[in-house]
């Protein structure tokens, strides 16, 4: 059977080439080895371990994620990628996810590095790459930003280690103000609208005379 194949196929290319099936197959190696020659020149020889690395990288284990607790926003900008030492973090809604495993996408050179070590909430709900949008600031969002937002979440949560939340900064100057306000106001009010504790019954003048003392002087 295979035989015949090869009898038929020496007989095709002698039909169709005008060409021996020993030249036919000489000229074809000499065009596969030009066509490897030329490619060559225009490649960079780092192209050729590119893979090599890539999958070096992708066999190493990762270490197990560190659960940082709550870390300030400033404290999060240390973990995006530079400093391959450190875990490759990213927050959305204020939670801290480790994506590590995702550096090429993340990590510095990635489509998305730019989301890395902050909390992008508003920029992954409007996918937008704008510095402005790199915030977790969702205020003023319509409804197909924040399902969009939610979608990202739930991705964040079923692929992704959370590690820690967002420190929040309370401001307690307004609180304070307004506490030593109605103190000051609850001192004040007694003064203001009740009696005065030094007001006293009036005393007759010691130089008005009595009334037994002008009978005394009427008789006299």
């Amino acid at each position: 059977m295979s035989l015949q194949l090869w009898e038929t196929l020496k007989e095709a290319i002698t039909v169709y080439t005008g060409l021996s099936p020993a030249t036919f197959f000489t000229l074809l190696a000499l065009l596969w080895a030009v066509y490897y020659v030329v490619s060559s020149l225009f490649v960079s020889p780092d192209t050729h371990y590119q893979p090599r690395s890539s999958a070096v990288e992708q066999s190493q284990p990762l270490p197990p994620p560190v659960q940082l607790g709550e870390i300030t926003e400033d404290e999060l900008k240390q973990y995006d990628g530079a400093d391959t030492q450190k875990p490759l973090l990213m927050a959305i809604k204020g939670q801290i996810y480790d994506v590590s495993q995702s550096r090429m996408f993340y990590g510095p050179g990635g489509p998305y590095a730019l989301f890395a070590g902050k909390d992008a909430s508003r920029a992954l709900a409007k996918m937008s790459f704008d510095e402005k949008d790199l915030t977790g600031d969702i205020s003023g969002l319509g409804p197909f930003e924040l399902e969009a937002l939610q979608d990202w979440e739930y991705k964040f949560m079923s692929k992704y280690v959370k590690v820690g939340s967002i420190k929040k900064d309370v401001s307690v100057t307004d609180g304070e103000s307004a506490e030593t306000e109605t103190k000051e106001g609850g001192d004040a009010k007694p003064a203001e609208d009740g009696p005065s504790e030094t007001t006293t019954t009036a005393v007759p003048s010691k130089e008005t005379p009595s009334a037994n003392d002008a009978a005394k002087e009427g008789v006299m």
